[in-house]
């Protein structure tokens, strides 16, 4: 009776340890043969619009990430959303720092996807 009461308390400390374990984004991981995963940072869909344009204006500004694209007449202008917009300084900044040891946060703003959300003549980078 002893033995199977230490069973379940055992149980329930492994559950309990696993349940408080930190949650860490997940950046560039490696399939089982060492091949690296393309990743890109896009808008998280249920971000609202104001913290979508407080992030972007971060990305543009002091994040350092390159905006040029998403300008009038360049390449990424269109569709002329916030989103969309923040999806490619997002993902701009992410490419290039994420190995300096950059998110994709952008608090809570964005998330990292492998889907290409490359359109058109519009194509946001992937550094591996």
């Amino acid at each position: 009776m002893l033995g199977r009461k230490m069973l379940v308390l055992g149980f329930l400390l492994a559950l309990l340890l696993l349940g408080s374990a930190p949650i860490r984004s997940v950046q560039n991981t490696t399939s089982t043969d060492g091949e690296e995963f393309a990743e890109w940072c896009i808008a998280d869909e249920q971000a609202s619009t104001e913290e979508l344009q407080m992030a972007l204006d971060w990305a543009c500004g002091k994040g350092g990430a390159s905006c040029k694209e998403i300008q009038p007449h360049q390449p990424c202008f269109l569709p002329n959303t916030v989103k969309d917009h923040a999806s490619f300084a997002f993902n701009s900044y992410y490419q290039k720092f994420k190995h300096r040891g950059a998110t994709c946060y952008f608090n809570s703003a964005a998330m990292v996807t492998d889907l290409d959300p490359s359109h058109g003549s519009c194509k946001f980078e992937y550094l591996p």
